[in-house]
């Protein structure tokens, strides 16, 4: 029995899905729950488990082509009553097919009438003489002498009275129709050699353009996480207008906190790094100044406060930018934030990361300073309506008191979404996290 399986909803918000890979090809045998194949969304690359047993008997669509959730995706033949299932389909088609034969042969003499009716139409069929036709009884009785058919007259009188020149003026054009005729034909003929001859022309400037082009670039397709990436940096860029806020962080007491925590973690089993502090900084900070822990309902034109503060941390893999999330950052320590942030990481990297591991963050964090970044102006994770960006942490000479002093310092930026965020309330909330960081005593009692 034919079997339509449908692209299911893999994801809340989830509307189309790119094909990645197939797993199977048409004719192969599957069995249920074996995957099926692998679908790119906007969160992430899932796999799709075959619903069922049997045959795969056609593929809709192919690998880099975009599917409608709710689109058949693919067509199986399971186990049962195959052939009688088939020869139903056979004699189904087969009066589909005589149905559809009738129809086309009614919708074609249909067709003929009315073709035949707009050649008549065209061509004029000729009146009833005198019919309608404004001329003097003289004019009349010369049309008779010369043989003409007042009807297929054009008058140039008043109303469109004929007129006895325009006797003349039809015999002498009629005389001269056939070489008018011919004229006209020699005229189209070599029009249409010369228009030839300039798409020819135009043809060979096209190719010798192309392939020069062809040498000189190399044309990818969008696809994949890339158009994910290019979509929803497009939507963030040209919906939130971005300001940035900058700032440096004496990171001295910081490294000395981690410096005594790093053993304390190494016999849990964790790596501890800066992140996890930052992160609690964040935190912290995000209490204090609840709109930035928000979202902005366009639709409805509402502001949303998020209740759960749940960290979108920006990942680099192969395929271009992820955000997996680490949920819940408030009721965690920061060994636990530790080890949840290398497990979801290491899961995106691996292309192992679930729709629930890259959705619901309120507030998202990146760090380019591992890669030598500076300052950098980083592009809001939409709809959240802030971004945290750390840069690199080295030794520069600071003044300290009065005095220039050697200091290890981290550059780090604020990205805001100005419709909801002002300047004032990012200088401040930065400030604050700049307080936090460069005295953890404090930072350690902002702790749940």
């Amino acid at each position: 029995m034919a079997f339509e399986f449908k692209l299911p909803d893999v994801g809340e918000g989830i509307h189309e899905g790119e094909i990645v890979k197939f797993h199977v090809a048409e004719g192969d045998s599957i069995t249920e729950d074996d995957v099926l194949a692998e679908v790119q969304t906007d969160k992430a690359v899932v796999e799709i488990p075959s619903p069922v047993t049997g045959t795969v008997k056609k593929l809709n669509a192919a690998e880099g082509e975009v599917v409608e959730v709710g689109s058949v995706l693919a067509i199986f033949d399971t186990d049962g009553d195959d052939a009688d299932s088939s020869d139903e389909e056979e004699k189904e088609v087969s009066n589909e097919e005589k149905t559809e034969s009738q129809d086309e042969q009614k919708e074609s003499a249909k067709a003929d009438r009315d073709s035949d009716q707009v050649a008549k139409k065209e061509s004029g069929t000729p009146k009833a003489a005198g019919q309608d036709v404004l001329a003097m009884p003289s004019v009349r009785k010369k049309a008779r002498e010369l043989g003409i058919d007042i009807n297929e007259v054009s008058g140039s009188g008043k109303n469109g009275r004929i007129m006895l020149e325009d006797l003349d003026s039809f015999k002498s054009g009629g005389a001269k129709q056939a070489d008018a005729g011919e004229d006209k034909q020699k005229e189209s003929a070599k029009e249409e050699t010369s228009s030839k001859e300039e798409q020819k022309d135009s043809s060979k400037e096209k190719k010798s353009a192309s392939s020069v082009a062809h040498e000189e670039e190399e044309r990818i397709p969008l696809r994949g996480m890339r158009r994910t990436i290019a979509k929803r940096m497009a939507q963030s860029a040209f919906t939130a207008p971005h300001v940035t806020i900058m700032e440096e962080i004496d990171a001295s007491e910081l490294i000395e906190v981690r410096n005594w925590a790093k053993p304390i973690a190494e016999k849990k089993g964790v790596k501890l790094t800066y992140l996890p502090f930052v992160i609690k900084a964040l935190t912290a900070t995000l209490h204090e100044f609840p709109t930035l822990n928000a979202s902005i309902d366009d639709e409805n034109e509402e502001i949303v406060l998020k209740k759960v503060y749940n960290m979108g941390i920006a990942t680099a893999t192969e395929d271009g930018l992820v955000v997996p999330v680490v949920k819940n950052v408030d009721r965690k320590s920061i060994f636990t934030l530790a080890e949840e942030i290398r497990e979801v990481v290491d899961r995106t990297r691996n292309r192992k990361a679930s729709v629930e591991d890259l959705r619901g963050s309120t507030f998202s964090i990146t760090n380019i300073g591992s890669f030598g970044g500076q300052y950098f102006t980083p592009i809001i994770n939409y709809p959240e309506v802030a971004i945290f960006g750390m840069g690199k942490m080295a030794d520069r000479p600071v003044a300290v008191d009065g005095e220039v002093v050697i200091r290890p310092m981290m550059n780090v930026s604020l990205s805001i979404d100005h419709r909801l965020i002002d300047g004032d309330v990012a200088a401040r909330f930065l400030n604050h996290v700049k307080e936090l960081l460069e005295n953890p005593k404090l930072l350690m009692m902002e702790m749940n």
